[in-house]
């Protein structure tokens, strides 16, 4: 069963112009478009991202684990994936 996107990521991308479905690879949870072009694949399967752990574990501990994933993918962050996997995910 493929990832079900989370209002959370559809927001965000419609904030930033963008346009996302569930991914095609298997591995990941959303492909993500600009102007109708896929650019990134994101979300590894088998990790929770933010709105996962708010509906799983309510707020505060999503805001630690949001803060803990800032901090293990720092250096990540600025790559088009990373960037793109924190923008929707995170």
């Amino acid at each position: 069963m493929p990832y079900k996107i989370t209002d959370y990521s559809y927001d965000k991308a419609k904030k930033n112009n963008l346009e996302i479905k569930p991914s095609s690879n298997k591995k990941k949870k959303i492909d993500v478009y600009k102007d109708g072009k896929k650019i990134a694949s994101v979300g590894a399967i088998g990790y929770n991202s933010y709105p996962e752990y708010i509906l799983k574990d309510g707020l505060k501990h999503a805001n630690f684990r949001k803060k803990l994933y800032k901090i293990r993918h720092a250096k990540d962050l600025h790559s088009k994936n990373g960037y793109y996997a924190n923008l929707l995910l995170w």
